[in-house]
């Protein structure tokens, strides 16, 4: 009874609102509001363990149940701590998970939620345990028949990457088909997930092949659809067409086989309602089947390509892209994936179609231009018209078949072949795709190109299908099978009122010439750099051209009849208002009304619409004025941040503001950093910039890396002043975000003039900014490599600008070739010249492959040699030694900088040999030293002919050395100073170097050693080697 009535409070706390949870609480949310989730959850781990640790299980159960009961808070606090502790403590996770469904009183709704969540964001930055965890957690909640459990499997499922035949890649596509395979009566309650689990695996079948392992793992998916598709083959119907699509690419495999011949002669022995394949290529392919076949990063990537870049500006993503997800052979597999997702999901409004956004066509065109398989080219291709073969206006979206028509409109022109190869596909597909339903199949394509003409992609199709670029042969074929479409229109009229966003996408098409989405030129970096530096004095003619646009009246009709009298009429109080203070009372009284409790939330978004109409003015040019006042700050779009800044996470208004915010974010993207302008500059925002990684996480981002980069980067393109501004806050407030991304360091560098780099500068000498810290800054400098001249220069001064030692990115010589990197390679000498040289140092210079006209290993080891002569020595002694004696395999695991190294003894010789005739008119005895002379002669003693032949010269120097080594220990000294050698040297003055050096004419005396003092060192050190 007393337990019945716990349960009934906890239901009242939940249901009397946020205010109760508050009270019950006590200061503890407030604190919370500053915690990221990464803290947040080891906050709550922390509570379960205080609970919990020293005491009996029993006495743990009830102090995790009381506290539970305290309300909606304390038992997220308590499931959060426990998920927690499975993923990061294995001994302890089968007792958590028991003690967690003990606790959770809402059916694990709120470990689901996490585990989608961190499935979504923050997979890919686990841990190898984590991951693990995670399966087996996935796996024990299977187990239970926890609601939603399916979810997060079909989640999981979205994170197996096509294409990627990776260790880690492959382990987690057996995991989950093992937790499937096992509980397998769980699978069949759920319709979606069989389906989602036939197409992910059908799809993974095809890269699955080679090796053993593979192989097996392939028969365990095989195994797996099959039974799936003939025991439920209705469920797996509503894939749609592209079930036949993935069937076709496994075929060959011999259950398959059986299966195809079921399908095409006898379906009904798969189901009853089943009539055959062309119900099933009728039938259109829902958005989320294409859509879980690239990983959350992919999308996100995708989509921020399609939404957020320029058309022209595309170029370094679609790198970034290839490197991360297509530069591998398996890889181009995943070519279809990409462009059933961009035909069937990204359909972008009409507002970006017309604008300058790079279209859907252009990425489309660079990933069949970039395809180096001819099996994978005919699988993009047939991806690309794959909706065309059966197009039913009734039931397809023209945007589904749009991009295909307008690659070989636009391609035209750069890319002839491109156009041919895809008109000649379109006409050999009609009879060669399925004999028996060539009717139906050109009635599609027929369709389509009705369809198009009618929507009016394009007026009309002559210019297209009868194009003098074209060969003969293809146009009588194009003529044969659409004589209707090749036919000009008899009135010119039409041509020249064609379509206007056509007609401009013509003009960037000619303005980019081959650079519009062709990267099969990047090898040619002289033709690169010209393009790229076309395409940056090209980009500025955009800007003017757009400032001087007579801004049309703001139509809002069609939403003021969605919205409530009361707000109607403050919107229109908005719309009519003339000087900013009234609009920013008016923007005012509708936060208010948006924070009122009887406020209808569905409302939001068209209130959004209606703002971003309204505003669109404020978000033209730049942001940042000349004074930052208070009265600056005051814009009817700064009204929603303001509020913001002066509520608490826990008020239930500050969630409803932030979707107000994201809904309005969707719509405008400049409001992000208009946000983070507010939060940097206004004082009541003080103190608060973290209030951003809320605002992250509420847009449908919900990533506050990715919604970061996309809204610097919208910063950049609008006002660099603004970007300067902010980047020290940047930086300070998200380091996890900043400090390892070469991303955003490259935005900057790319638009800063001289004056504002020595302004960044200045911030990072008096301690407001830190853009480099030691465990990510040589991956970011590698990564600078490729930027621009002056880029890579402001990189340079702005990391020689923090007190990071040198050493933490002397690696990056490994990485420096000559020719292509010469901004790097005069940084790092100008550097490297002002040390004191450590052997790490001297071991990379020397790594360096000898080349006639490399002077970079030369030149610093000369300055070396004049400043540092007896350091230099040791550490050259100490490597020569090391390379003529420990085997290769135990050099390499001597640090993980010296992976990087490959040091050979040849190496060290060759650009010692340069050392020599560089100094040979010069007065330094660097090679009389003691330590360089028993190098060298320990090497000659041990190395074979051909080396001693190569560098006879070197070697000579230390013919007359004696090595005193192998004289007794107590008489070294004495040997030392009573030698003849020694006495003559003893009686020079103390310039006798470089009078030796200067006045020496035979070979005896060049190689003559240095004073005593420094012999009797380099003895010692002889007599304390043991090699």
């Amino acid at each position: 009874m007393i337990w019945r009535c716990r349960e009934l409070w906890c239901r009242l706390q939940t249901r009397l609102g946020s205010s109760v949870a508050v009270a019950l609480a006590g200061p503890r949310n407030t604190s919370e509001f500053f915690l990221t989730p990464s803290q947040r959850l080891e906050r709550c781990m922390s509570i379960v363990t205080s609970m919990t640790t020293g005491v009996s299980e029993r006495e743990a159960n009830d102090a995790l149940n009381a506290y539970v009961c305290k309300g909606p808070p304390q038992h997220e606090e308590i499931c959060l701590g426990l998920f927690t502790l499975v993923l990061t403590e294995p001994a302890q996770a089968q007792k958590c998970y028991r003690d967690l469904a003990l606790v959770s009183r809402d059916g694990m709704n709120i470990v689901l939620n996490k585990i989608n969540q961190i499935l979504m964001e923050k997979y890919l930055k686990l841990q190898d345990t984590c991951r693990t965890q995670l399966v087996w957690l996935v796996r024990e909640l299977v187990k239970s028949g926890v609601l939603g459990a399916d979810g997060v499997c079909m989640t999981f499922m979205k994170q197996i990457a096509g294409g990627d035949v990776t260790a880690k890649n492959i382990w987690l596509a057996e995991s989950v088909l093992d937790i499937l395979t096992e509980q397998r009566e769980w699978v069949l309650k759920s319709s979606i997930l069989i389906a989602m689990a036939v197409y992910t695996y059908l799809r993974l079948i095809v890269d699955h092949h080679g090796t053993t392992p593979l192989l097996a793992l392939r028969q365990k998916e095989v195994d797996f659809c099959i039974s799936l598709l003939r025991e439920r083959f209705m469920e797996c119907l509503m894939i749609g067409r592209d079930l036949v699509r993935l069937l076709q690419n496994v075929a060959r495999i011999p259950e398959f086989e059986q299966l195809w011949k079921d399908i095409i002669h006898n379906p009904q022995a798969l189901s009853p309602q089943f009539t055959g394949i062309l119900q099933l290529l009728q039938s259109r392919t829902s958005r989320k089947f294409l859509a879980c076949r690239l990983t959350p990063d992919m999308e996100t990537k995708l989509l921020f390509m399609t939404s957020r870049v320029r058309f022209g500006q595309q170029k370094r993503y679609q790198d970034w892209f290839q490197r991360q997800y297509l530069s591998t052979p398996d890889s181009q597999s995943l070519r279809c994936d990409l462009i059933r997702y961009i035909c069937g999901v990204v359909h972008p409004s009409n507002e970006v179609l017309s604008s300058d956004i790079l279209p859907r066509w252009a990425i489309i065109g660079w990933l069949l231009t970039t395809c180096t398989s001819n099996v994978a080219a005919s699988n993009a291709k047939l991806a690309l018209f794959y909706d065309w073969l059966f197009f039913s206006p009734d039931k397809d979206s023209i945007m589904n078949i749009e991009p295909a028509i307008l690659v070989m409109h636009h391609s035209m022109k750069p890319h002839p072949a491109i156009t041919a190869t895809l008109l000649d596909f379109m006409c050999r597909i009609i009879p060669n795709f399925y004999p028996p339903l060539e009717g139906h199949v050109r009635q599609g394509v027929f369709s389509s190109l009705n369809h198009i003409v009618e929507k009016r992609v394009l007026a009309h199709l002559a210019p297209l299908f009868d194009n003098p670029k074209l060969d003969k042969e293809l146009r009588a074929m194009l003529r044969e099978k659409f004589p209707e479409f090749c036919s000009s229109p008899s009135p010119p009229v039409e041509v020249k009122i064609e379509e206007p966003v056509s007609m401009e996408m013509d003009n960037h098409m000619s303005d980019k010439d081959e650079s519009c989405y062709d990267n099969a030129e990047a090898a040619f970096s002289d033709d690169e750099e010209d393009l790229n530096s076309k395409g940056k004095k090209r980009e500025f003619r955009f800007h003017p051209i757009k400032e001087t646009v007579v801004e049309e009246p703001v139509d809002i009709t069609p939403y003021l009849d969605q919205l409530d009298e009361s707000l109607r009429d403050k919107v229109l109080q908005l719309q009519k208002g003339s000087d900013t203070e009234a609009q920013c009372e008016v923007m005012q009284e509708i936060v208010d009304q948006v924070l009122e409790e009887d406020f209808d939330s569905e409302q939001l978004s068209v209130l959004a619409s209606c703002l971003q109409e309204l505003f669109k003015a404020h978000f033209r040019g730049e942001v940042l004025p000349e004074e930052i006042t208070e009265e600056t700050l005051s814009s009817p779009p700064i009204s929603p941040s303001r509020n913001l800044c002066q509520m608490q996470e826990d008020n239930s208004s500050f969630s409803l503001l932030l979707d107000l915010l994201s809904e309005l974010y969707q719509k405008q993207p400049k409001i992000g950093y208009h946000l983070l302008y507010y939060l940097r500059a206004s004082k009541a925002a003080a103190g608060k910039m973290n209030l951003y990684e809320s605002f992250a996480q509420a847009t449908q981002l919900g990533d506050l890396h990715t919604c970061l980069m996309m809204d610097m980067k919208a910063c950049q393109e609008d006002d660099v002043r603004l970007l300067c501004h902010l980047t020290p806050s940047i930086y300070t407030e998200f380091p996890d975000e900043t400090l390892r991304s070469g991303e955003l360091l490259n935005m900057i560098v790319a638009v800063i003039d001289s004056a504002q780099l020595q302004e960044l500068v200045c911030h990072v000498m008096m301690g407001n900014l830190v853009m480099f810290r030691k465990d990510s800054v040589l991956n970011i400098l590698i990564q600078s490599l490729d930027w621009e001249t002056f880029e890579q220069y402001c990189a340079w001064q702005l990391f020689l600008a923090h007190n990071i030692p040198l050493e933490t990115i002397i690696p990056i010589l490994q990485h420096l070739k000559y020719k292509e990197h010469p901004e790097a390679l005069s940084c790092l000498l100008l550097q490297l010249r002002r040390e004191k040289p450590s052997e790490e140092m001297v071991k990379m210079v020397l790594s360096r492959p000898c080349h006639p006209d490399d002077q970079f290993t030369t030149s610093i080891l000369r300055h070396w040699c004049m400043k540092h002569d007896e350091l230099l020595a040791e550490h050259i002694k100490s490597l020569l030694i090391k390379n003529n004696s420990l085997p290769r395999k135990r050099q390499s695991l001597r640090s993980s900088s010296s992976k990087l190294a490959q040091l050979t003894l040849e190496q060290i010789l060759e650009h010692l040999d340069n050392l020599r005739l560089n100094l040979t008119n010069t007065k330094q005895n660097f090679f009389s030293q003691t330590p360089i002379l028993q190098a060298l002669q320990h090497v000659q003693a041990s190395c074979d002919e051909a080396h001693k032949m190569k560098f006879s010269d070197l070697f000579s120097l230390a013919e007359e050395y004696e090595d005193s080594s192998t004289k007794p220990p107590k008489s070294r000294r004495k040997a030392a100073l009573s030698s003849p050698r020694s006495r003559k040297n003893a009686a020079q003055p103390p310039n006798a170097e470089e009078e030796s050096g200067s006045s020496s004419a035979s070979e005896e005396e060049d190689t003559k050693p240095k004073p005593t003092k420094r012999k009797r060192k380099g003895s010692s050190a002889v007599g304390s080697d043991s090699d």
